[in-house]
């Protein structure tokens, strides 16, 4: 009889560890596929993290704190709740907290009102978009320091370009920045030729993207133009202006350079923000740990804005 011929044989053991160890490596590369988008930002959350958490652990600690310098060293008492009591009794605060949320309650509204019309506007001008995109963008290159010198001459009482306009006219031109009751209104007319750019670019954004068959259906069903505006446009374009003007009270809120180089907070207190009283406490009366607290309580408010308006999106994003 012939004997059966012997092949190599696969040991059962070899192709079970062969097919686990194939296992293992799907679970890890599908591991990998899930969370691959959180191990490639990581290094820069890393970063972001170790640069905003050491800072903001110093400042909450100098809150709490006197920090004055003897013999070329710091030296930090804490004082506890004493900067809170102090912030009570301090009339500037309240008065610099109070012209600020004035100036962002009007700034932001003025700018987001006019910022939404250029956008409908130049969304329609065709090829001369492109142009006017260009003209309304040039506010915003210039650096607020530049913006707050140049207007600063140009609201000058005597050579002034205003007031020279006012004078061809027959007409006394006013102390734009020395008058009490002209300082806060110059300081927003600034920022709103500053600012309505930055409002205007997001909007535009945000008309560019709203769908032209709902708009073009409304217009077969007999919609006016106002009505189309009304009903369609506008409610579409609600998530995007809360970004807006999300990004602009933060930004409007930490205003500084150009209110201290148009009046420097003057006259008196008439533009006192809190960004330039925190400044003067810091660098002016050298409080530190009471500028830092001052600091802590202005983040906290901004912070408070920010969910505020994250609330406020969400309930919009929901009846959409």
């Amino acid at each position: 009889m012939g004997q059966t011929p012997r092949y190599p044989s696969v040991d059962n053991r070899d192709s079970a560890s062969v097919s686990g160890i194939g296992r293992v490596w799907q679970r890890y590369t599908h591991f990998i596929d899930r969370t691959f988008q959180f191990w490639a930002i990581l290094p820069t959350v890393l970063v972001l993290v170790f640069l905003t958490l050491q800072p903001a652990l110093r400042l909450l600690e100098m809150s709490f704190s006197n920090v004055t310098f003897a013999a070329g060293r710091e030296q930090w008492e804490f004082v506890g709740l004493a900067h809170a009591r102090t912030m009570l009794e301090d009339p500037v605060v309240w008065t610099a907290l109070r012209n600020t949320f004035l100036y962002v309650v009007v700034v932001v509204v003025i700018e987001t009102v006019l910022g939404l019309i250029l956008a409908f506007m130049v969304s329609r001008a065709g090829k001369a978009g492109v142009l006017y995109r260009a003209v309304y963008v040039i506010p915003l290159l210039i650096p607020p320091v530049a913006i707050g010198t140049i207007w600063r001459l140009m609201y000058d009482y005597n050579y002034g370009i205003i007031n020279q306009i006012f004078t061809g006219l027959g007409l006394e031109g006013p102390l734009w920045l020395a008058d009490p009751g002209l300082a806060m209104v110059s300081v927003v007319i600034v920022d709103i030729w500053h600012w309505t750019s930055f409002l205007f670019l997001i909007l535009l954004a945000g008309v560019q993207s709203l769908p032209e068959d709902v708009i073009e259906a409304a217009r077969v069903d007999g919609a006016t133009e106002l009505q189309i505006y009304r009903r369609i446009l506008i409610p579409l374009m609600a998530p995007t202006i809360l970004v807006a003007l999300m990004l602009r009270t933060i930004l409007a809120f930490k205003v500084f350079d150009q209110i201290f180089l148009l009046t420097g907070g003057g006259p008196g207190v008439a533009t006192e923000m809190i960004s330039l009283y925190i400044f003067d406490v810091f660098f002016t009366q050298f409080r530190l740990g009471y500028g830092a607290f001052l600091a802590l309580v202005t983040a906290l408010l901004i912070t408070a804005m920010v969910i505020v308006y994250a609330w406020v999106n969400n309930r919009i994003q929901r009846s959409l």
